[in-house]
């Protein structure tokens, strides 16, 4: 299959599975619309790719925000024919009854109506492809809870709900719909739910060897060069040491 014409946007660009994502996809011949907050980083982003990517900062939280920035796009980087739906945060790690309702707000409004948003702004443009292919990055918490887990468990079952729902909803329009969950990988995720702990966050990967961006990435391109017939519809992945969200084989 060619894809030196496949346009890709990307939410959550700026860092981890999105940004690996967004530079292996680049390097196989697609064009990258490169979503996020942090501009600097999307500078970068575009210093890296050139003219094979076209950046978008603003927050999915923000439907007018997300709508304005996809009315804005150039003719080069349109119509949208791949979405991944990738941006997404935890935030605390604490039993529901001292959970912080500004850290429900935070996961909810991120994790399923930023995926809304972003969703809804680009059905069209996928729709008008006539070779769309939607890509939701779930996780394993969208198949089981874990303890102090709750709102963002919560969240990841909804974004596991959003994709069985649009597979079925998008079938008349050859859409093809699926979702990554990937178990522990080594990003940001842990350094965002623990507020900038870094210490804390750090020993979430010691003792044993967890999933890398780079790893998460290779999935997605295998899911999105698939020959159109073949939908890769719901796909879980884990390091080796990882056998749930709760137990971890760890060196001693």
């Amino acid at each position: 299959m060619n894809y030196m014409d496949r346009i890709v946007c990307i939410t959550g660009a700026t860092s981890g599975i999105g940004r690996a994502t967004a530079l292996l996809l680049a390097g196989k011949g697609c064009r990258i619309i490169a979503c996020g907050r942090r501009g600097d980083r999307l500078v970068g982003l575009k210093e890296e790719l050139g003219s094979k990517v076209h950046t978008l900062a603003f927050d999915v939280r923000n439907r007018l925000d997300v709508e304005a920035a996809f009315a804005s796009l150039p003719e080069a980087f349109s119509p949208v024919d791949t979405l991944i739906n990738n941006a997404g945060n935890a935030h605390g790690l604490d039993p529901i009854q001292e959970g912080d309702p500004d850290d429900w707000d935070a996961m909810i409004d991120i994790n399923v109506k930023g995926l809304l948003y972003v969703t809804r702004a680009l059905l069209p443009s996928l729709i008008k492809s006539g070779r769309g292919h939607l890509l939701n990055i779930g996780s394993t918490a969208g198949k089981e809870v874990y303890p102090k887990g709750n709102v963002y468990c919560a969240s990841k079952h909804a974004v596991d709900a959003l994709n069985q729902a649009f597979r079925i909803d998008l079938n008349a329009e050859g859409i093809r719909v699926g979702a990554i969950n990937p178990g522990l990988v080594e990003t940001e995720f842990s350094k965002v739910r623990f507020k900038g702990d870094e210490a804390r966050a750090e020993t979430v990967y010691e003792g044993y060897e967890p999933l890398r961006p780079e790893d998460i990435a290779d999935i997605i391109w295998f899911a999105l060069s698939r020959p159109a017939h073949v939908n890769i519809a719901d796909l879980v992945v884990m390091p080796t040491a990882q056998a749930s969200s709760t137990q971890v084989r760890k060196a001693p």
